[in-house]
């Protein structure tokens, strides 16, 4: 006779549910919901364009939160009539099915109890990353894609819109930088924890055989701001360049200059964009960028939080938070956090959810010393 008993394991579930939902305060998303949805029906909403993409995303975000929410404690009491029903009939298949479903819901509540750790001032927001290849040559490029394919597939896993914004490719292997935003509640918390340099020592494909390579390549991340659209940049201090788009190797993707790239020339910042199909497009994705990094730039000199946010980061030895070996033991370590796992190609294919927890429990810890 079939006896399933996940009575403990539940109501450990439960209870943990219960606290995150306490601190996400699902009362007030409801309220920002209905307050937010009057405001996105009042007829004139898209006269002005700007408002009308804040509010839409601010509703669009909550509700998409709420759902996440909800669908947990649903999940919850499905598993125990599943439980029932598997020890009423005897069902060895149904009880598969609920030891599954257990599993699931306890990484989803562990990776939602860790949202709650996220309080910074701008936590919240979606996330612009961008990763530069560093020392290493070919094998460092090549490190570089490996890098954004890992990002595209963890946000794919979690059904995070993604765009990417700009990709400059190397004349050999893989790209020099890359640069894309993950548009989804929580994204800068969650993926800012990535930021640092990351390290790769493998056997060289590019090189003569058996010989071991050592390539860095550079992680930064920001939080998209929405309010930096009100930073005003005057024209004498942007320098502006067009170009063709390239692909890899170098060759040319379009027939027309349709890249962009600014220079904000008294600090220096540049920003280039050539994802886009027109050359107004492209330059209005690099001046959000552009401002968004400019606010920054303000904010971190007021406050002093240069490191904090985005971090001076060199891909090189001496800023390290991860390492990735692919040549005789075959691990992936945070430096950091300690968290590591012994199969790099699951990590690289965007199993990353581990890395990242551990990330930002560690961080807490750090900013409560």
């Amino acid at each position: 006779m079939l006896e399933l008993d996940l009575s403990a394991d539940i109501q450990a579930l439960r209870l943990t549910y219960g606290d995150i939902r306490e601190v996400i305060d699902v009362e007030t998303l409801r309220s920002d919901i209905a307050r937010l949805s009057e405001e996105a029906g009042v007829p004139d909403l898209w006269d002005d364009p700007e408002r009308a993409q804040k509010v839409t995303s601010a509703l669009s975000h909550r509700q998409s939160a709420l759902a996440r929410v909800e669908g947990i404690g649903r999940r919850l009491d499905d598993l125990e009539v599943l439980v029932g029903l598997a020890n009423e009939m005897g069902d060895e298949e149904s009880a598969v099915e609920a030891r599954a479903e257990l599993t699931a819901l306890t990484e989803i509540i562990n990776q939602l109890e860790v949202q709650t750790l996220m309080d910074g001032e701008y936590d919240e927001r979606s996330a612009i990353v961008t990763i530069r290849s560093g020392a290493g040559g070919d094998d460092a490029t090549d490190f570089a894609e490996m890098l954004m394919r890992m990002y595209l597939r963890w946000a794919e896993r979690h059904k995070y819109p993604v765009k990417v914004l700009d990709t400059s490719y190397a004349e050999g292997a893989g790209i020099k930088s890359a640069t894309f935003e993950i548009d989804a509640p929580y994204a800068f918390g969650t993926v800012s924890v990535e930021a640092g340099t990351h390290r790769l020592a493998r056997i060289s494909p590019f090189g003569s055989a058996d010989k071991r390579q050592t390539s860095f390549a550079a992680v930064e991340v920001i939080p998209l701001m929405e309010e930096a659209t009100e930073v005003d940049i005057p024209e004498n201090d942007i320098r502006v360049d067009v170009f063709r788009s390239s692909g890899p190797g170098g060759q040319s993707v379009n027939t027309t200059d349709s890249a962009v790239r600014l220079t904000h020339l008294p600090t220096g910042i540049v920003v280039s964009m050539q994802n886009e199909k027109s050359q107004i497009q492209n330059r209005a994705a690099a001046m959000r960028v552009l401002q968004t990094r400019l606010l920054l730039l303000q904010k971190e000199e007021e406050a002093a939080k240069k490191k904090e946010l985005a971090g001076n980061i060199t891909a090189s030895w001496g800023d390290q938070m991860r390492s990735y070996f692919l040549y005789g033991q075959q691990l992936v370590k945070d430096l950091r956090t300690g968290h590591e796992s012994g199969n790099p190609a699951a990590v690289f294919d965007g199993d990353l959810d581990g890395f990242i927890s551990a990330g930002i429990r560690w961080r807490k810890r750090k900013d409560e010393d």
